[in-house]
């Protein structure tokens, strides 16, 4: 028997456009921590959807860094994205963003974006050609996210395939392809889909028994030396633990051609009550 047979199906994106320029959140963002809240990763990346809008205006098209602070669990609500250019050169340019839920900052995000531009890389360098993916997608066998299986959530927002190791079981890597747009109407770009699979570093990785330990991420920082191509994003990621209650989660992150960045999240770790 189909055990989510009386459950609608999902929605056909994580976010909704409103008239007054908010986006109004849809059960696809839904996480695994609390029924209520959202997964940190559809949220970063409409925050980064807003930052790129201000970086493109500039006609810098790269989003080199973006870091977010997570104030407080993101509701399943109505959420504004605010942006401010801190300082615009003619390379680069700092950005800050508020993301907004009820009148409150749930997240502060800030940004770095460059201008392209044509390189050629001379041959012979340490360390390039840059190294792949432990497992090509197509050698990757399929896995389903071990969230419910009873209401709709991220493990319905996106595809996943095993490059290595398995959930929740120490390092692994996993590639991420989203099935649903993030905004309705809306190509997804490459900043987004990477912010979407990059904050599931620290759940892919866990060491710690989720059934007694809560390890929330309250940071995201993603550095991209160039856009990620094609729709697969794969997250090479484990976690690493303090003895005080800390512990920080570390990833390289590849598309299909090879290694374009990596990412951080610093773990606030405590027992269930």
């Amino acid at each position: 028997m189909n055990e989510r047979q009386d459950i609608p199906p999902p929605p056909s994106s994580a976010y909704v456009a409103l008239e007054n320029g908010a986006c109004a959140s849809t059960d696809l963002t839904r996480g695994p921590w609390h029924p209520d809240h959202q997964h940190g990763g559809p949220p970063i990346a409409l925050v980064a959807r807003s930052i790129e809008r201000a970086a493109a205006a500039l006609e810098l098209t790269h989003i080199a860094r973006l870091t977010a602070n997570l104030l407080r669990p993101i509701p399943i609500a109505e959420l504004a994205v605010e942006v401010e250019t801190e300082y615009a050169g003619r390379n680069v340019a700092h950005f800050s963003a508020r993301l907004i839920a009820g009148g409150k900052d749930v997240a502060r995000c800030t940004a770095v974006a460059q201008r392209e531009a044509g390189l050629d890389i001379p041959a012979g360098l340490a360390g390039h050609p840059l190294p792949q993916a432990p497992r090509s997608i197509e050698q990757s066998p399929p896995a389903r996210f071990p969230f419910s299986t009873t209401v709709t959530g991220y493990q319905d927002l996106i595809e996943s395939r095993i490059a290595e190791g398995a959930f929740f079981r120490g390092p692994s890597a996993v590639w991420f392809r989203m099935r649903y747009p993030l905004v309705a109407g809306e190509e997804t770009s490459a900043l987004q889909r990477v912010a979407v699979a990059a904050d599931s570093g620290n759940g892919i990785s866990a060491v710690l028994d989720f059934r007694r330990y809560i390890f929330v991420n309250p940071d995201l920082t993603i550095n991209l030396l160039r856009k990620a191509q094609g729709e697969w994003i794969c997250i090479d990621a484990r976690t690493l633990l303090g003895t005080k209650g800390g512990g920080l989660a570390e990833a390289r992150i590849f598309d299909a051609q090879g290694l374009i960045g990596r990412s951080t999240q610093s773990l606030a770790i405590r027992l269930r009550e």
